[in-house]
């Protein structure tokens, strides 16, 4: 495993992360213990998940994933070898069943202490905020478009206040964001200088098929010292290549849960083809290609892979002792040149 640090921070963590969000639903109990286990003793010691989890959403289900990690945190004794990340869920429709009072001191506090009693621990060494509470170009969206009837009054900084409190209390070490745009991250840096804490990560997606967070944040992350924690460098499993000509594999999310067909457009499958090509001419598997190429990127500090099966975990976490020739960079790039961003 090859390690870096959290920005701005002395805490050491994987370059691959183990992303969860399949723990209760896709997997279970005994599953997600399977791979928990086989990702720590690979070297993976960074795991996120959400309070959201497992996806899809539903009441029933509700944070059943922070409550299987805890479990197994418990019966292993090993807290102290995780970097642990988790996050508040914001406001939305599909969130309704579990608050609607967005980031307000009240609802972080409450989302907190929700996820350290469900983790079984005393503490978590990155808290993040999940989206934006404002409306704003989130999941699907590739550009921004005003909407008047926003109801969103700027609160960055009393957000900022409320998780200084969480961090003076040791309930949380570290903050971060996800699924946040330009505007949001700088507003929050530039809050950060009044003596307040400094957003040090970003979740947000970033794979062969969605690149634009090249466009403004990954200039950010440079010259800010922030680290993105790339999500869906597979897209739902899409850049594996196992939906190619048509085909559904059976149990595959796409197959289970069609609504998340984010990254499964024809424009997106397109691409997969031609980066198909690639790996087959090169002779590296296209999973391998598509999680090196993220691994690659000077603004990734971690690259957070997600498997509903063993061996699709095995082959992920392999990713990281793949290096890709500058010829495979270059064919790249001229596959993004022709069809920039299918699935944002």
């Amino acid at each position: 495993m090859k390690y870096t640090y959290l920005p701005n921070t002395k805490i050491k963590v994987s370059k691959i992360c183990l992303g969860t969000m399949t723990f209760g639903n896709q997997n279970t109990i005994e599953e997600s213990e399977e791979q928990m286990d086989y990702a720590l003793d690979s070297g993976v010691n960074f795991f996120d998940t959400a309070e959201l989890y497992p996806v899809p959403a539903s009441p029933e289900r509700y944070a059943d994933t922070e409550k299987i990690i805890g479990a197994w945190m418990k019966k292993k004794s090993n807290r102290d070898k995780i970097i642990l990340a988790t996050k508040i869920a914001g406001p939305g429709d599909y969130t309704k069943h579990i608050r609607t009072t967005g980031f307000s001191e009240e609802s972080l506090f409450e989302a907190v202490d929700g996820s350290l009693k469900r983790l079984k621990t005393d503490y978590i060494d990155l808290y993040q905020l999940h989206w934006p509470e404002r409306l704003t170009n989130t999941f699907g969206q590739r550009g921004y478009k005003y909407i008047e009837h926003d109801k969103w009054e700027n609160n960055f900084e009393k957000v900022l206040h409320s998780l200084k409190k969480l961090i003076d209390l040791g309930k949380i070490r570290h903050i971060g964001l996800s699924n946040e745009n330009p505007w949001g991250v700088m507003k929050f840096l530039e809050l950060s200088k009044k003596s307040l804490p400094k957003m040090i990560t970003i979740q947000n997606p970033y794979s062969l098929l969605n690149r634009l967070f090249e466009i403004g944040n990954a200039e950010i992350c440079i010259k800010e010292n922030i680290g993105l924690l790339a999500y869906s460098p597979l897209g739902f499993g899409v850049l594996s290549g196992k939906y190619l000509a048509g085909k559904m594999p059976k149990n595959s999310r796409l197959k289970l849960f069609p609504n998340l067909s984010r990254f499964a457009g024809e424009q997106s499958m397109n691409a997969t083809e031609m980066y198909m090509n690639i790996a087959n001419k090169s002779g590296i598997s296209l999973t391998h290609i598509a999680l090196a190429f993220v691994n690659s990127r000077p603004f990734v500090t971690s690259n957070i892979i997600g498997a509903s099966k063993l061996s699709q975990l095995k082959e992920n976490i392999e990713s990281i002792n793949i290096n890709l020739s500058e010829e495979i960079f270059r064919e790249i790039e001229s596959v993004q040149t022709l069809i920039p961003n299918p699935a944002p």
